[in-house]
């Protein structure tokens, strides 16, 4: 029997079971609650923006965007984002997924973190954008109805969700520093990793081996 929450469908095919599975598996209840709020909060604002995704595709790529960040998951070196789409792809293309739907998904999970570009692109990429921007930073949420975020944080709370997220972003990333250059996680290493700072894109420029 279909799943349904606040009004939206999780899909039901072995595809998002076995996305589920590996998930659940893979992440803390932490981040699989998360993802799973990114899913439905994602798909909300398809109907409210009028911008339909494909469910299976968008519930892949809400439930793997944060693997980067888990222990099963995390690489040594490239953004966390990166960790996630890649296993994204690894687990469409070996289940037969056309590559232009397997690269939408690569592109939703490894640009969550890029403010406004998203909102440019297919909606897929667009809506896990959205479900991660509402559950993490608030934006957005003022544009759903209060019953319906109820309804979904019921299905999947937010016990002390501000404070854990942002161990959970810190753990992940904190041994490999270098990776956050330009992008939000130097934020959270700049508060949460004593003499962490991050790397100045002026100082790069004014040092680089240019002479002018």
């Amino acid at each position: 029997m279909t799943e349904v929450i606040a009004g939206i469908a999780i899909p039901d095919s072995s595809l998002a079971n076995d996305a589920t599975e590996l998930v659940r598996e893979a992440a803390p209840p932490l981040l699989y609650d998360h993802s799973r709020r990114v899913y439905l909060f994602g798909s909300l604002h398809g109907r409210r923006l009028g911008r339909t995704a494909d469910p299976e595709l968008l519930y892949v790529g809400a439930m793997f965007h944060d693997l980067g960040l888990t222990e099963t998951f995390r690489g040594d070196t490239q953004r966390f984002e990166l960790d996630g789409a890649d296993e994204a792809e690894r687990f469409l293309t070996s289940r037969g997924i056309p590559a232009a739907d397997v690269r939408t998904v690569w592109e939703a999970i490894a640009l969550h973190t890029t403010p406004e570009v998203p909102y440019r692109l297919a909606p897929e990429i667009a809506l896990v954008t959205a479900g991660v921007e509402t559950d993490v930073l608030g934006i957005g949420r003022g544009d759903l109805p209060e019953a319906l975020l109820a309804a979904i944080t019921q299905a999947h709370p937010r016990p002390n969700f501000k404070k854990e997220i942002l161990h959970a972003f810190t753990d992940g990333i904190r041994h490999r520093p270098d990776s956050t250059f330009g992008t939000v996680n130097a934020d959270v290493l700049e508060h949460f990793v004593p003499g962490f700072h991050h790397i100045d894109f002026v100082d790069i420029i004014e040092n680089s081996s240019w002479p002018e």
